[in-house]
């Protein structure tokens, strides 16, 4: 009897995200098919290079979540000097990035449709990243559920270490119990520094989404956290 081959629990994680079966309209699985070969990087476990992806030398800045892709779009179209490497694992907001991308004829940013933490352990080299951006993650709400918030100490650790010294971690989310433990976790990472006292004003380069503009004036809150990695002692 052959023996079965035994699991590796090292890489084992507690996933952040469910695949839901969302709707993708035929606009979105067109671009998929005919654009992501030209702007997306296949998940691989091996390291990537940044430079060769974008056929350019220039800061590198990571998002992870993307969610439709709009706020990706107008960072990236606005800032033309920065690469921007996007994560996003649900089908309908990876095809509406691209029709943005191709839209808009925007040509700094690649797609990976990948989970985030085996994209970073496997992909991404140390000291690679100029910033990192985490907006509005899933909040994962009910206090049964909180262990599957993407903002825990092991994957800000994992995160830091992939930021160049200096490189920014900003984190925004609309829930004030995610936002408290965001700040917790992230001023107990030793290789990060809090730019603010504790939370941050929304910088000018992340644009106001329609579903935050309505909280906005529901008076709901929004907390932005902007982190820096120390510099080299």
């Amino acid at each position: 009897m052959t023996e079965a081959p035994k699991t590796d629990l090292s890489k084992r994680h507690i996933r952040s995200y469910v695949l839901r079966q969302g709707r993708v309209s035929s606009a979105q699985q067109r671009a998929c098919d005919t654009l992501l070969p030209r702007f997306g990087i296949p998940y691989a476990a091996q390291p990537l290079d940044l430079d060769s992806a974008f056929g350019r030398t220039a800061p590198k800045i990571l998002e992870i979540g993307f969610g439709m892709g709009d706020s990706t779009a107008t960072i990236a179209q606005t800032h033309p000097g920065n690469d921007y490497l996007a994560l996003e694992v649900h089908t309908p907001g990876v095809g509406n990035l691209l029709k943005l991308i191709d839209l808009q004829q925007i040509p700094n940013i690649r797609i990976i449709q990948h989970d985030a933490v085996e994209v970073l352990r496997d992909m991404l080299g140390d000291a690679t990243l100029d910033g990192v951006h985490i907006f509005f993650p899933d909040p994962w709400h009910k206090a049964r559920h909180n262990k599957r918030r993407l903002i825990q100490a092991p994957f800000v650790a994992q995160l830091v270490q992939k930021l160049r010294p200096g490189g920014y971690l900003h984190v925004a989310t609309d829930w004030q119990d995610y936002a408290e433990q965001v700040l917790r976790v992230l001023s107990a990472e030793p290789l990060l520094e809090n730019t603010a006292a504790d939370y941050a004003p929304r910088p000018a380069y992340r644009p106001l989404t329609k579903f935050e503009q309505r909280g906005l004036r529901l008076g709901h809150g929004v907390w932005d956290l902007m982190f820096r990695r120390k510099p080299t002692p």
